[in-house]
């Protein structure tokens, strides 16, 4: 569902009357793959904490019906886009600086599981697919999100990404999943870094079994480290939409720059 054209501007407050307290402006959010999922709790739980919230993702429909069911669906914006594309997110950019001025937060979620493989039997564009959507998409969307945060005024915004437990330990055979996630902390740092002369704050949160369609294999059973298949625990997703909610409402002079959200019981510390 759009968002309806913004009277006035919102960048632009409506005139007051004298003495009336002056409204916050409108915080505008990004979340990329918010069609299901873990994107899809965190742009809803975005909006419903107050935020204006571009769903954007590779299918209409799916983030069409994402944003009917936000607690302010007008406040709620389904953009289609492919973060694997340099074209698509600079035109997801053009069409967030267009419809309103600036960005105040960017949540690159989108990613993508590899088939559990054994390395040597790795198709090349099983490595790609992975590469393409998970650190490439990610270094797309930082770099539109430089561009305006670094240009707009007020100046900065905050970047999130969506890291993984496979940023630490690996699960048997997830070369190309666990590759991506370690670069994608490496992409956090550097960025976290360049960003602070233009108070652009970058962290990253790194899930583990949270409770979502992709993740249902899980409760069946995962490959251990010891050779065995066993069930793994699961969490609300809705733990890691407050976390990232929590983590989006920091004044830009404090930043998370790592967190872990993880189900309590899932086997994880100690893995291998």
């Amino acid at each position: 569902m759009s968002v309806p054209s913004p009277t006035p501007s919102p960048t632009m407050p409506a005139p007051r009357d004298a003495g009336t307290p002056a409204e916050p402006p409108p915080r505008i959010a990004l979340v990329t793959g918010a069609g299901s999922g873990v994107g899809r709790a965190c742009a809803l739980a975005l909006v419903a904490a107050g935020w204006t919230v571009v769903f954007a993702g590779r299918r209409l429909a799916t983030l069409e019906t994402a944003c009917a069911a936000a607690t302010a669906p007008a406040r709620a914006l389904a953009v289609v886009a492919d973060v694997t594309d340099a074209d698509s997110v600079a035109a997801l950019f053009a069409t967030v600086r267009g419809r309103f001025g600036r960005l105040d937060l960017l949540f690159n979620n989108a990613g993508v599981f590899t088939a559990g493989v054994p390395i040597d039997e790795l198709p090349l564009d099983a490595w790609r697919a992975a590469v393409d959507t998970n650190l490439t998409g990610a270094f797309l969307c930082t770099r539109e999100a430089f561009r305006l945060m670094k240009t707009q005024r007020p100046r900065g915004g905050r970047i999130i990404n969506n890291g993984s437990i496979s940023a630490h330990a690996p699960r048997p055979n997830s070369a190309p999943y666990t590759a991506t996630k370690h670069a994608m902390t490496g992409l956090t740092r550097a960025c976290a870094l360049d960003g602070r002369a233009f108070d652009i704050a970058v962290g990253q949160i790194d899930i583990g079994n949270a409770a979502t369609d992709m993740t249902m294999a899980m409760a069946e059973g995962m490959p251990q480290a010891d050779g065995s298949r066993r069930p793994e625990p699961r969490m609300d997703v809705q733990h890691v939409a407050d976390t990232v909610v929590h983590m989006a409402s920091l004044p830009l002079g404090a930043n998370v720059l790592f967190t872990t959200v993880m189900a309590t019981a899932m086997p994880f510390v100690g893995r291998g």
